[in-house]
């Protein structure tokens, strides 16, 4: 029997990146993914890279800023495959700048995405997992929310408040036994970091960002996908409300 055998995942921001690549893994374990994504094409992209290998997929459109587009695309998937069982809370955005050369308009779109679009996409799926007693919900934070980022401070005010949220929700949901928990990756090579490579002294950036790591190395979005299996999977039905860091021992927990 598959590890995730009978069951429907939502990923956020599952059309590229972090978030693909956690697609490929549930779907891979056996779960029925529902690939979310702003870019129809990409979210259709990886939805049929699933279903050429014969792991069922469904893309699904929504901007997790907009409550509304979100209620309808976990409708969608309801109607398709029956209640969500494990959302991963994926989708995310940012800029890298110093806070004093950002903008309200800036402000705006971080908050909405990185923070009230994972409030947006809870509230969607919380009510089917109540009623079945049972449920998974795994926050992408980031590092940046642990220790702060030079040049992401809204950011990482986000990524704080995810956390925060998380470990709320954890503490009122247990006795459903709704698992609530939180992987924080550390840098990882995304779209993100590409846009820093393009930046003039972007590459020293990088570097340095390589020599702070124990490992020598930028994460992978590969890195990241066994974090959030094993916590959207049994073997994480006792533990609630954690924070994992998938760093390279850039951060460590004291």
């Amino acid at each position: 029997m598959s590890r995730f055998e009978n069951t429907v995942a939502l990923v956020t921001g599952a059309g590229s990146g972090i978030g693909a690549a956690i697609a490929r893994r549930l779907a891979a374990d056996g779960a029925r993914v529902a690939v979310l994504d702003l870019d129809r094409r990409r979210a259709e992209e990886i939805a049929a890279e699933l279903g050429a290998a014969a792991r069922p997929a469904l893309a699904v459109v929504a901007d997790v800023a907009d409550a509304g587009q979100v209620d309808a695309a976990v409708k969608q998937v309801t109607e398709e495959w029956g209640a969500v069982d494990i959302l991963v809370n994926n989708a995310g955005w940012d800029r890298i700048e110093p806070f004093v050369r950002n903008t309200p308009e800036f402000w705006d779109r971080v908050i909405a995405i990185n923070l009230r679009g994972p409030i947006h996409c809870t509230r969607a799926v919380v009510d089917g997992m109540l009623a079945r007693g049972r449920g998974k919900i795994v926050f992408i934070g980031s590092d940046a929310g642990r220790v702060g980022s030079s040049g992401e401070a809204v950011y990482s005010a986000c990524k704080g408040g995810v956390i925060a949220f998380a470990k709320t929700l954890a503490r009122e949901l247990a006795r459903q036994r709704i698992n609530v928990n939180v992987v924080c990756p550390g840098p990882t090579d995304t779209r993100l970091l590409a846009d820093i490579r393009s930046q003039p002294d972007g590459e020293k950036v990088i570097d340095a960002m390589v020599r702070a790591i124990p490992f020598r190395r930028l994460g992978e979005p590969e890195d990241i996908c066994g974090a959030v299996a094993f916590f959207a999977s049994s073997d994480a039905d006792f533990i609630t409300g954690q924070v994992i860091s998938v760093s390279g021992g850039l951060t460590m927990a004291g």
